[in-house]
């Protein structure tokens, strides 16, 4: 009977060492899986902050678009500006060369000319 006993408790023993490791082995088990969980995550979150400060401040990012989209608007009043002047330019040319009073006006006011029996008056602006 004392053997038995001692059998018993023997295989009691080699059970609870068995799920002893068991255990450990389990508790290492889920501490790896929480790991790896923490640098698949971590990898993620910073592919994602690498991205938003790709699309923020680099080279195509969004300080860039709103610098660009500014100089477009500028260029853009500049060519309004440029056009008007060469319509106005234009105007004056197809003025010259078909009208002659625009002509005579042109020179008396640009390069002071008048004709022979003509008076120039001129004021001192003071």
């Amino acid at each position: 009977m004392i053997k038995g006993l001692y059998k018993r408790r023997e295989a009691l023993y080699n059970e609870c060492k068995i799920m002893g490791s068991t255990n450990l082995l389990r508790k290492q088990v889920v501490s790896e899986s929480k790991k790896r969980r923490l640098i698949f995550f971590t990898v993620i979150l910073l592919g994602f902050i690498y991205l938003a400060v790709s699309l923020i401040f680099g080279d195509m990012g969004l300080l860039k678009y709103s610098e660009l989209n500014e100089r477009k608007v500028h260029l853009e009043i500049q060519i309004k500006e440029i056009k008007r002047e060469n319509r106005l330019l234009r105007s004056d040319v197809k003025s010259l060369k078909e009208d002659p009073f625009y002509k005579e006006k042109y020179a008396r006011e640009e390069f002071e000319l008048a004709r022979p029996d003509d008076y120039i008056f001129r004021y001192d602006d003071r």
